[in-house]
């Protein structure tokens, strides 16, 4: 099967993470950014250090503790990247733009026919365009998009989970109290250790009352299980970003397994030290008959594509084409979309899987 043409969803991508090096250096020039090398070697040398290795001695599917063969001789972190790469978006333009091109790479790159983008809450210079102005920024990059290419795509409002439970709420009801048809739901982000995901309770009970989908990076740096049952029964996640340690606790794996809670997975991460672990644990994952539906994270940085990662799939860990297309079909089940949008993709992923198979 030609995995490059597959059609796909994304439900994983961080907006920030995929803009093109070229674009990011194009704009750089234009705001006289002062960077310590080139946009283009930046990118190519993101390699964000691992969290305190002392944390990951014992799991189940071991840590490594080392560097890798393949870290850059300088490192730069994926939030060091993002950070540069935020002062350089000034206008509304500039987001339409950022947009439009994750969805057209997502498009030509991996099939993608629905994605689903992670935007960070407002920079300085963004406030002073407010809320209603920015989201529809990015929405008329996926509209544009959507006539395009034929796409269907949704804006996730993230939190930064280094913030406080009451700078949460703030965030989500300026997301409530502005609703947009492109706005779907709340994620939560950044280092796991910074931020338990019970501190932010208020915050995702508002966008649960709000009708808002909910998910969360979960059981990702902190080598535990619980906080994914945290963010199920907590939260109220409707699915979870990553969560690789819920291989900790046998007792969690079943419920996840039985409940086929959707968990959106990466093998590639700008941890480079941890990619084979995180092969491995989506490895143990499948094994133990998760519902793990393959995702593209921040692929502009790493980088890597949706495609790219079904590939690592079957070429390492020879995941057969059957469950990669049931996983092309878990994207559409778990993706949020209207019940009637749901259901004509679905009907569209069902009739193209079908012919190439």
């Amino acid at each position: 099967m030609n995995l490059d043409l597959m059609p796909k969803v994304d439900l994983h991508c961080h907006l920030i993470g995929t803009v093109r090096g070229s674009t990011f250096a194009e704009l750089a020039r234009r705001e006289g950014l002062d960077l310590p090398d080139t946009p283009e070697r930046i990118y190519a040398d993101v390699n964000s250090l691992p969290p305190d290795p002392a944390l990951y001695l014992n799991t189940r599917v071991p840590v490594p503790q080392g560097r890798s063969a393949d870290e850059p001789a300088v490192s730069y972190s994926l939030f060091q990247v993002s950070s540069w790469v935020l002062q350089v978006l000034r206008d509304a333009d500039d987001l339409t733009r950022i947009t439009y091109e994750a969805f057209e790479d997502a498009h030509r790159t991996s099939a993608t026919r629905h994605l689903e983008v992670s935007f960070d809450a407002l920079t300085e210079h963004q406030e002073k365009l407010g809320y209603a102005t920015v989201v529809e920024a990015y929405a008329e990059g996926i509209r544009m998009a959507e006539r395009d290419f034929g796409m269907s795509g949704r804006l996730i409002a993230a939190i930064d989970r280094s913030k406080t439970g009451d700078e949460a709420l703030a965030w989500v009801r300026t997301v409530v109290d502005h609703p947009h048809d492109y706005v779907a739901g709340i994620g939560l982000d950044n280092l796991e250790t910074a931020g338990p995901p019970e501190r932010f309770e208020a915050a995702y009970r508002l966008a649960g009352e709000a009708g808002l989908g909910r998910t969360a990076h979960s059981s990702e740096h902190a080598p535990v299980a619980v906080n994914t049952i945290t963010c199920l029964d907590v939260l109220g996640c409707d699915r979870i970003d990553h969560g690789y340690f819920v291989l900790e606790d046998d007792e969690v794996v079943a419920r996840v397994r039985d409940e086929q809670i959707p968990f959106t997975v990466i093998s590639t991460t700008s941890r480079r030290s941890w990619r084979p672990w995180r092969r491995a644990s989506i490895a143990a994952m499948l094994d133990a008959g998760l519902n793990v539906i393959p995702a593209s994270d921040d692929p502009g940085m790493f980088p890597t594509s949706l495609a790219n990662e079904y590939r690592i799939l079957s070429d390492r860990l020879g995941v057969p084409d059957e469950r990669l297309r049931a996983m092309a079909l878990a994207g559409v089940d778990a993706c949020w979309l209207p019940a009637p949008e749901k259901a004509a993709l679905r009907e569209r992923f069902e009739t193209e899987l079908a012919a190439a198979a």
